[in-house]
């Protein structure tokens, strides 16, 4: 989410294909209390044991640091920070951790927040985690912003795309919304998609996925389709799943410097799956 412009403005919007976005008022049509996950509604096989977290360790009484063969902290090492989103206080590695089974991302209303990223990546793929968030003060307007995306590996944004797969405004909000960034010149106005689906209680677990193939984007939440973009290339811009080799990373992100409300990001699980070699070579 570097580079994110907080008026999240829209520039070409209709030129991908996108599905139509739904209001939903129960996490399940099935009536289960547990929501369906797109692995399974879509037989998208075993996740990969390398790239994916079940987060089966640590605890109240001793957090624990996440796999560091699976995750790179920020600040990049043990009680160490660095600058937050757009210089806003300080992403720092004591503020993520493995806490009774559940990775637990912690923002301060002094501005340290939370921050994780995955060291494999790759060009097409899928990925799902298991989320919930919460404000854990008073509202003072001046929340954290819970996110779940990919980002190229170049570290060039806008050039290499990045996809917001879950990005809000607040924790624990009503709407799920995206942003999925077309890989374009910085010297041209942000070209991006958005999709926003409502009756979706970000507080309670839902599970949350993005494909990304040759082809398409597409976004899942509780194992429905929410969006799908594809195409979209002109004089500006690459085809929106055009981007380069991307990581995942997790956030919890400052956009306004201190005295904010404080609020927690957790993650159950964290799954990356593979294409079929028919769908990743297309």
């Amino acid at each position: 989410m570097y580079g994110r412009h907080p008026t999240r403005l829209a520039v070409g919007f209709g030129a991908a294909t996108v599905a139509a976005l739904l209001t939903v008022t129960t996490v399940n049509a099935a009536g289960t209390d547990r929501p369906v996950t797109a692995a399974e509604r879509y037989g998208w096989g075993d996740p990969l044991p390398e790239w994916s977290d079940e987060f089966d360790y640590g605890s109240e009484a001793e957090p624990a640091v996440p796999d560091r063969d699976k995750w790179r902290p920020a600040g990049g090492g043990p009680g160490k920070c660095w600058p937050g989103h757009g210089g806003n206080g300080r992403r720092c590695d004591a503020n993520t951790r493995v806490v009774g089974g559940v990775l637990r991302m912690t923002g301060e209303a002094n501005g340290d927040t939370g921050w994780l990223r995955s060291p494999h990546s790759r060009q097409y793929g899928r990925w799902e985690a298991r989320v919930r968030s919460r404000a854990t003060a008073p509202d003072n307007g001046r929340q954290y912003h819970p996110l779940l995306l990919l980002w190229p590996d170049s570290n060039e944004h806008p050039e290499d795309g990045e996809y917001d797969y879950l990005e809000n405004g607040a924790p624990g909000e009503s709407c799920a919304e995206a942003f999925l960034h077309y890989p374009h010149p910085q010297n041209v106005p942000v070209q991006q998609e958005s999709a926003r689906k409502c009756g979706v209680d970000l507080s309670r677990w839902h599970n949350v996925a993005i494909e990304w193939t040759p082809d398409h984007l597409r976004g899942f939440i509780d194992g429905e389709e929410w969006f799908r973009f594809s195409g979209g290339a002109n004089t500006v811009r690459d085809c929106i799943q055009c981007a380069p080799s991307m990581h995942q990373t997790i956030q919890l992100d400052n956009f306004h410097g201190d005295d904010l409300q404080s609020a927690v990001h957790e993650v159950d699980w964290a799954r990356v799956y593979d294409l079929p070699d028919d769908e990743s070579v297309r």
